[in-house]
């Protein structure tokens, strides 16, 4: 999708604008809607797995950064920071910063948690009997961007991040395979997106971690990656940093395992990226903020008071199973209206006119096929709705894995790999030396990254490495990202 569809689409359909601050965007009720579908999912799912919310401060003194210097390094170009507290008026009547005001300490607008809250389980840890900890926050982050990009690379974005201390390392593994369950069911189930996961190199992975799984997908049209998920090992490397330890049943002194993970708001742009046609956007149903859109033909006045009460009955009968429903009884014509929410992406669109009410039947469309149908009143109505809406959602996936099936290339060459590359380059599966600077080379010369080391057996193979010629274990994702 072209950089200027893809912003007309999200604020044609209301999900966001920019704000008068670069890369600081405005989430709008459509598109806040959608993330407040997203949070519930997650959220349900992370209480589930006994996680608790909590809520930790915005601000982060610059000297937890400080104790752990590998992490710092992650954002250091991208932090926020504030030294004033106080804004006077000049003689021009201008806001100018009070000098006089500096902070004793610096503070850095979160750019993530781990430095405070590992800080602050140095007093919530002293036995084994507090572990494990599960907590996760819903919040938003500040990473200063030079190159943004609406809901794909924000200055500012929402978020939730997970963190967790375990006793062992047998734990915290288990736990990672836990949020991956629950990622993965978030984003094949219920955004329909299909994925490749694995490994980030030493190189792409999150600095304070021993290693960071992620999920990453592409785009429909140009094939360029989005990551949408990540979870990160962090092993000791905070607990030692924060000097946090547990007294264990010997009564000896330990360090805990830690782990972080985090979805965004990212996952709006994803959904917008992979999920699009030329009429618009296409929701995943279980996502959508509207899966049904009721609008009437009224040509015949006589009959207006009929169509209406028809309409109320039908809309009443899906609000009973739960079905989200709207009726659009404003005075623009059905054309608006039809335009209007199949930009939008709402999954089905009930027509009801003269016709409809005299053969007791509804006119039904479904947005990613445009086929119509007429189901009659009281035939099992509610249910042919919600069979169809599950339709939709296994579609959307279908449509979306034979996209990235297309755009998967098995490449042993590199000049072939760079032509690829400089095109709608999709997903490349090549061989690797495992080395970080051939990774650097290749990355400076076509501007390409490995996006993840997958685990499944298939790309398990002996092969040569494209760039070295050295001997490699298994291919990797190559792509280009936002």
């Amino acid at each position: 999708m072209e950089d200027k569809k893809y912003i007309k689409l999200i604020t044609s359909t209301e999900i966001a604008e920019y704000s008068n601050i670069k890369g600081f965007m405005i989430l709008k009720p459509y598109g806040y809607k959608i993330w407040e579908n997203i949070k519930k999912i997650i959220n349900k799912m992370l209480i589930k797995n006994k996680y608790k919310n909590v809520n930790f401060p915005l601000l982060i003194p610059k000297n937890l950064f400080d104790l752990e210097n590998k992490y710092i390094k992650t954002f250091s170009k991208e932090c926020a920071i504030v030294t004033h507290t106080k804004l006077i008026v000049n003689k021009n009547n201008e806001l100018i910063i009070d000098k006089n005001s500096k902070l004793n300490e610096v503070l850095i607008i979160r750019p993530t948690s781990e430095t405070i809250i590992w800080n602050t389980f140095n007093k919530w840890i002293k036995s084994y009997r507090d572990l494990p900890i599960l907590i996760n926050q819903w919040c938003n982050i500040i990473r200063i961007e030079m190159r943004n990009k609406m809901l794909i690379r924000n200055s500012e974005f929402f978020w939730q991040e997970g963190h967790s201390a375990h006793i062992n390392e047998k734990d915290a593994l288990l736990e990672i395979n836990k949020i991956k369950l629950l990622y993965k069911k978030l984003i094949k189930y219920y955004l329909s997106i299909p994925y490749i996961s694995g490994y980030k190199t030493n190189k792409e992975k999150f600095s304070g971690a021993k290693f960071t799984y992620t999920f990453e997908t592409i785009t429909k049209n140009k094939g360029k990656f989005i990551q949408l998920a990540t979870i990160h090992f962090l092993s000791k490397i905070f607990s030692k940093a924060f000097n946090v330890k547990y007294i264990n049943k010997n009564n000896i002194e330990k360090y805990p395992y830690g782990t972080s993970c985090g979805i965004s708001t990212r996952l709006i742009g994803a959904l917008i990226m992979v999920h699009n046609d030329d009429h618009g956007l296409l929701l995943p149903p279980k996502i959508a903020p509207i899966q049904v859109i009721i609008i009437p033909i009224i040509s015949n006045i006589k009959k207006k008071k009929k169509i209406i009460n028809f309409i109320k009955f039908i809309k009443n009968n899906l609000k009973k199973k739960k079905i989200k429903v709207k009726y659009d009884n404003t005075s623009k014509t059905p054309g608006y209206k039809f335009y209007k929410y199949e930009n939008m992406g709402v999954p089905i669109r009930i027509t009801i006119g003269k016709n409809e009410i005299n053969k007791n039947i509804i006119e039904i469309t479904r947005r990613d096929t445009f086929k119509k149908k007429y189901l009659y009143l009281k035939k099992n109505l509610n249910k042919k709705i919600l069979n169809i809406l599950n339709r939709i959602q296994k579609n959307l996936y279908k449509i979306a894995k034979n996209n990235i099936n297309k755009k998967t290339y098995k490449i042993d060459n590199y000049n072939e790999f760079k032509n690829r590359i400089s095109t709608n380059c999709g997903l490349i599966l090549s061989h690797w030396d495992n080395n970080t600077k051939t990774e650097l080379k290749i990355q400076k010369e076509t501007r390409a990254t490995i996006r993840c080391i997958p685990i499944q057996k298939k790309f398990k193979e002996i092969g040569k490495c494209i760039y070295s010629g050295k001997k490699s274990n298994q291919r990797v994702v190559f792509g280009k990202s936002y």
